[in-house]
């Protein structure tokens, strides 16, 4: 098939590979606009636009995508199928309506639970057992289109929003080649959503890091993995911002306060929650190195009855 591919960040990466590597042919893609980052303000391409250049594919990005060049341009390519994945943009519905095949989206979750932004985070802070990808047609709603091939992966108890970005990344490319083959042979069965059982899982925030010590001490664990490696769960030492990158819960009985240090150890620090404690493993306090809490702790001094958080 003649592939348009939309996509914008790491993780739309492997899938594209994926099809250039197939027997299907990838004739442009689709990114968002370049933009200035870092002190210099040095434009970088996206992570799909480096691929796409490398494999000499011509690469589109529009401001908007009912502009009328391109909404020509993709017209002039007429492709048989887009595949969309992690791209940020709502796709009109000239666009929709434009490929023989459809629009087919690679979703990072179990549709129709987490639709949305975030749907990888959300399901580690939620404390799912499980989360996965599903391929779907595309219509005018924010995910809600006819469900087509689903793979479910459960979440480790050590799974970070990093590590399990990373596996359903991988998971997305084989199953959207899966998705395409049976869409060309027309054995795809489409199967609509209950949106009575829809979730939401919003774009991310950095204020969503700030952590409440009133909380139980698993939800609090549950939230700084979801946030590694961004947008990180955080707290203030003092007047300074301590992001927290490991926790684990521990069962010991200690008196105290939410958001106090109760003990010190060899290997961390124990933080007092609304319920239970946590044994504080890996740290970054603001202008320094990420860091494991011990090595935190030879070079700064903590003391028992410090209360981590604003005051």
């Amino acid at each position: 098939m003649k592939v348009v591919f939309m996509g914008t960040p790491d993780f739309s990466v492997p899938t594209l590979q994926e099809l250039i590597n197939s027997e299907h042919e990838v004739v442009a893609v689709v990114t968002k606009p370049d933009k200035p980052k870092g002190r210099g303000n040095k434009v970088l391409f996206t992570p799909i636009k480096e691929v796409a250049i490398s494999n000499n594919i011509d690469v589109y990005q529009p401001q908007k995508l009912s502009e009328k060049d391109f909404t020509q341009a993709m017209e002039h390519i007429n492709p048989d199928v887009i595949v969309v994945i992690a791209f940020g943009k709502i796709l009109p519905k000239r666009i929709l309506d434009l490929p023989k095949y459809g629009c087919i989206n690679v979703h990072a979750s179990l549709l129709p639970k987490y639709r949305g932004a975030g749907p990888i985070q959300w399901s580690i802070i939620n404390g799912e057992a499980e989360t996965g990808i599903t391929t779907m047609y595309m219509d005018v709603g924010l995910d809600t289109g006819d469900m087509l091939l689903k793979e479910a992966v459960k979440i480790e108890d050590t799974d970070t929003g990093g590590s399990l970005h990373d596996k359903l990344s991988n998971i997305g490319a084989k199953l959207l080649i899966k998705t395409l083959k049976e869409v060309q042979n027309n054995t795809i069965i489409r199967v609509k959503q209950n949106s009575d059982e829809s979730t939401y899982a919003p774009m991310l925030e950095k204020s969503l890091g700030n952590i409440n010590w009133e909380n139980e001490a698993y939800k609090i664990e549950l939230l700084i993995r979801g946030l590694n490696p961004w947008p990180s769960a955080y707290t203030y030492l003092g007047n300074k911002i301590l992001k927290i990158w490991a926790g684990k819960v521990i069962d010991d009985s200690y008196d105290g306060k939410p958001g106090e240090i109760v003990d010190i150890l060899k290997d961390g620090f124990i933080v007092k929650c609304g319920k239970q404690c946590i044994l504080i493993k890996e740290v970054q306090l603001q202008g320094k190195k990420r860091m494991s809490a011990d090595a935190f702790l030879r070079g700064y001094k903590l003391e028992v009855g410090e209360i981590l958080g604003r005051r």
